[in-house]
């Protein structure tokens, strides 16, 4: 049994050094254009360079979205971008339009392109025509189920990726008309408003501005909605499927989802595969997903068609815990650097979470500035030093239970 990739967000520099401290195998990331998530932060073409060189300094793989549908006055552009890239050592490029796959390999021949769920491959067939042109690997369509994937697998020979954590969408693996009309912000060109979050009500056509809720529970109705996918309990059939990669949804969310979600996945996997016969879910992993902001859990179209269960009429975060500060590295006198992101006080219940699912609780007892002077609070973008955490590396995260530090206090 082949181990398989663990592919994870990078929105920015930040989300990329964390999602590689945090164990994952390969990172996607896209530049400021010609990506579907436009209002990421994203890289420049200086930032991509450097990217590259930290990731594979580390062992780790790095793929460059270009999955966007370009209209026809934007080919120019996009040519030069292609142009500009080809020497870079990108491991894979991940497109979905078919003229976008003909540009790239005019102008890298060599360059390695995995085909974008955007494409929308519910099949072995549609897998088979995609190999007859050069794509090495296929990300398939959410709507497919376990069998479907076993099936694809055993009649291609293309690698398979599929996504086994976050957020879903309304439309076909992503594919929205609702932002375009609605927000005049096209969701195939990166610019989705998510309207399928908003609240809605109906109105009877022939009482025009009238409005009528329709609720299921008293703070509206979200008939768009749907909950996350979380597959980590189905993880033992999803490697035997015979698929190569497993994508955590993400780039526009934070490093705290970043990390926890790829240390649970990273644990699974490795569990996994070191000792399948003797493979159980830990509590622990399903307790730390449940402590990232999410909207609910589904399987998704994994075991079958989705009930009226995996739709989430609340369209509320769940928010149980919130990030408080990034950990820099070790400091002098036992101390640890810490950038601050949320407000900090003394006598705050906080956690440092590691690799490996390892946490580690300690209340803040002492906490100095960058001059050496003692601290009560800290405020976001504050550096402080504090005492008391073991073990804490470069680029590991603080958090916080919401409502614990002021029950403490």
């Amino acid at each position: 049994m082949k181990k398989p990739e663990l592919l994870a967000p990078a929105g920015n520099m930040e989300k990329l050094k964390v999602a590689i401290r945090y164990g994952a195998d390969a990172v996607y990331l896209g530049l400021n254009s010609f990506s579907l998530r436009n209002l990421a932060q994203n890289f420049s073409i200086e930032e991509l360079k450097y990217a590259l060189d930290y990731a594979h300094a580390r062992g780790v793989k790095v793929y460059l979205t270009l999955n966007s549908f370009p209209v026809n006055d934007e080919f120019e552009k996009l040519e030069g971008v292609l142009r500009e890239l080809d020497p870079l050592p990108c491991d894979a490029y991940i497109a979905a339009d078919p003229g976008v796959i003909a540009l790239i390999r005019e102008i890298s021949p060599q360059r390695e392109i995995h085909l974008s769920t955007q494409a929308n491959t519910r099949n072995f067939q549609s897998v088979l025509f995609w190999e007859r042109f050069g794509v090495a690997r296929v990300n398939l369509a959410r709507e497919m189920s376990l069998e479907e994937i076993r099936q694809t697998a055993a009649r291609t020979k293309a690698e398979l990726e599929v996504f086994i954590h976050g957020a879903m969408c309304i439309s076909y693996s992503g594919r929205c008309l609702l932002s375009s009309a609605m927000a005049g912000r096209d969701a195939n060109r990166g610019e989705c408003a998510h309207p399928c979050r908003w609240n809605y009500a109906i109105v009877e056509e022939t009482r025009p501005g009238e409005y009528f809720p329709v609720e299921e529970k008293e703070g509206g109705t979200f008939i768009f909605n749907s909950k996350d996918l979380c597959l980590l309990e189905q993880l033992p059939d999803i490697v035997q499927s015979g698929v190569s990669s497993l994508k955590i949804e993400g780039r526009m969310k934070g490093i705290y989802y970043v990390a926890s979600v790829v240390r649970v996945y990273r644990e699974a996997i490795d569990s996994y595969c070191e000792d399948p016969e003797n493979f159980q879910v830990k509590r622990e992993w399903l307790e730390e997903l449940s402590k990232i902001s999410h909207r609910g859990y589904s399987t998704g179209f994994l075991l079958g068609k989705p009930r009226d269960l995996d739709h989430e009429y609340l369209s509320r975060y769940v928010r149980n815990y919130e990030f408080v500060a990034l950990v820099q590295g070790p400091a002098p006198g036992g101390k640890t650097e810490l950038k601050v992101r949320n407000r900090i006080e003394l006598g705050d219940r906080l956690e440092l979470i590691g690799k490996g699912c390892s946490s580690t609780p300690f209340t803040l007892t002492r906490m100095t500035g960058a001059e050496g002077e003692e601290l009560a609070t800290a405020h976001p973008n504050q550096t402080v030093f504090v005492e008391g955490i073991a073990g804490a590396g470069e680029f590991d995260l603080i958090r916080r239970e919401k409502g614990a530090a002021a029950a403490e206090r």
